[in-house]
């Protein structure tokens, strides 16, 4: 569930194939939406907004400025300083991120103004007056904080520079009144009474903190300590509501909430976020965008109607007011979505192809750890394996008379000593055609498997099964993570086949596949080589710990205590 995807339904269907319906609001939404207003220059959008900014605080009306960088922020918060009006900045910087809860929360209140990026204080609900529960939150924390906390220990990075000591100290001006002396009061007892069973200083802040919020929520509290917090955390909500309650008031008679935009970002979903912090649930509200022609989104895309418009019009400080102006700029943002959009497109085509490649690859490792029996696939990997075998050294166009059997059998013997028993003239006289011979060798390598595992049980039963499972896990994991990294290059590669002509994600579609053939073939042969190969040794109880770590332990036999086998394969 999302409040902006309406402008996205159509990305929505095309590619995750769902389907937007939109929910009517709980309340009538009444915000005001005002036209943009266009400058030519940067320099007159700006002094626009500070003029729109200042306008609005001398009503009383809160407003929230939005701005596409950190480095936007700073400057109007320059300017603003500048015409002496106060406000708050909300960015990425660390000092303006420890306190954003705080900000926010009076984000609200009359005549208050907030700059903030697009993805700082995003979800938030900005109540009209102030939120006087999350004011008392915070007036409860100030108090109990400092003394329940043990103190942070820890090695500086700067001896020249230390960490700030933490206060939890908050301006007196966010509070909507001074608390009285009964309330205040009230708060000590509890937060007294907190100290002497929690101990002083005895809390991480982690914990501190979630024991706070467990004190303001609402309901019964069995413990002692929470229900005396939590009783005087409400009697501060019921201090700070009648203020907030008609500060709300005066906000709502002077307009309510005002939004300025001051770029027009790469997808209206994003001015829609911000347009949204207003007019929530039936409050009044408005929103304005001030926009220049020399805006990033217009420079890079708005091509050669947009540029005449900026030769043509010479005053820096009007407002262009235009209907050729509107279109062309929402044709730059429809641009812009398209590009991401592709973009976007693109990537999921390429993903989906590695996806489904995932998805066989997990299949297969689940199967070797919930399976309690791993000789099916074994042997399935061994039959493989022979018809891999038989293909590389004979092939099934070739002419029975071509037939190169001491190729093959110097193959097959490499792979698994157990066939050294094979001749070509075993194999002429058993196999007329290259099905027979192909059946044959497979038959073979069953009965080859078989009789290892008959071997390596009889020395210790079970071990067979856990070094099954563990080569087959090895060997996927170790041959995934190389595929994945052999993919990442096909795909940084196919992009110049366009140049031949070539569709980039049909190539590397075609190159995926090929390599994740060859990477399957390669784990069921690397798998099968190595039961084949497998020896376990028997060791003593003074060489364990040695043999463990060079070899890894697989298993010990139930009938020999004394002596422990370890798996070993060549």
């Amino acid at each position: 569930m999302t409040g902006t995807a309406a402008t996205e339904s159509t990305e929505f269907e095309s590619i995750y194939k769902l389907k937007v319906t939109i929910v009517p609001t709980n309340k009538p939404m009444i915000r005001k939406d005002e036209s943009d207003v266009v400058f030519r220059a940067t320099t007159g959008k700006w002094r626009a907004v500070v003029v729109e900014i200042s306008r609005m605080h001398k009503t009383g009306r809160p407003v929230l400025v939005g701005t596409t960088s950190v480095e936007q922020s700073d400057v109007l918060a320059q300017q603003l300083q500048e015409a002496g009006i106060p406000h708050e900045v909300l960015n990425a910087k660390p000092e303006n991120v420890e306190r954003e809860a705080e900000i926010v929360a009076q984000s609200g209140r009359l005549g208050a103004v907030t700059i903030a990026t697009n993805m700082a204080g995003r979800g938030t609900d900005i109540i009209l007056g102030g939120n006087a529960e999350f004011m008392a939150r915070l007036k409860l924390r100030e108090m109990l904080m400092p003394r329940v906390v043990k103190p942070t220990e820890g090695v500086f990075v700067s001896v020249k520079k230390p960490p700030p000591k933490k206060t939890w100290k908050v301006n007196e001006n966010l509070f909507p009144c001074q608390l009285s002396n009964e309330k205040t009061k009230l708060a000590e007892e509890a937060v007294q009474l907190a100290v002497q069973t929690w101990g002083l200083r005895s809390l991480s802040e982690l914990e501190a903190e979630e024991r706070l919020s467990y004190c303001c929520e609402k309901g019964p509290a069995q413990d002692e300590v929470i229900a005396k917090l939590r009783d005087a955390f409400l009697e501060i909500v019921k201090e700070f509501k009648v203020y907030t309650e008609e500060e709300r008031k005066q906000v709502v008679s002077a307009g309510g909430l005002h939004v300025v935009g001051t770029e027009r970002h790469e997808s209206r979903r994003i001015d829609n976020q911000l347009r949204g912090r207003s007019g929530r649930q039936g409050d009044p509200g408005s929103s304005r965008f001030f926009l220049s022609l020399e805006d990033n989104i217009f420079r890079i895309f708005g091509g050669d109607r947009i540029q005449g418009l900026m030769r043509a019009f010479r005053v820096e400080d009007l407002p262009i007011e235009s209907k050729m102006l509107t279109k062309a700029l929402d044709e730059a943002q429809r641009k812009v979505e398209n590009y991401f959009f592709d973009i976007r497109k693109q990537l999921f085509e390429f993903d989906e192809v590695l996806n489904s490649q995932r998805d066989r690859v997990y299949k297969e490792r689940r199967r070797a750890l919930e399976s309690d029996d791993l000789q099916s696939l074994v042997i399935e990997f061994a039959e493989l394996t022979m018809d891999d075998i038989l293909e590389a050294n004979i092939g099934s166009d070739a002419p029975k008379e071509s037939w190169d059997f001491e190729k093959l059998i110097a193959k097959l013997q490499q792979y698994c000593y157990f066939l050294d028993d094979l001749t070509p003239d075993l194999l002429r006289s058993k196999c007329s055609s290259y099905e027979e011979l192909q059946d044959y060798l497979r038959l073979c390598g069953r009965e080859a498997y078989l009789q290892k595992r008959d071997i390596v049980e009889k020395q210790a039963p079970g071990l067979m099964k856990e070094a099954e499972r563990f080569l087959i896990l090895s060997n996927i994991d170790r041959l995934w993570k190389e595929h994945l990294q052999a993919l990442k290059f096909v795909q940084q590669a196919v992009g110049l086949r366009g140049y031949a002509q070539r569709d980039p994600l049909i190539e590397y579609k075609l190159e995926g596949y090929n390599l994740f053939l060859d990477m399957m073939a390669q784990i069921r042969r690397n798998v099968i080589y190595s039961i084949y190969q497998f020896q376990p040794v028997m060791v003593k109880k003074d060489e364990q710990q040695t043999q463990n770590e060079k070899s890894g332990k697989i298993g010990r036999s139930k009938n020999d205590p004394d002596p422990v086998v370890v798996a070993k394969s060549s």
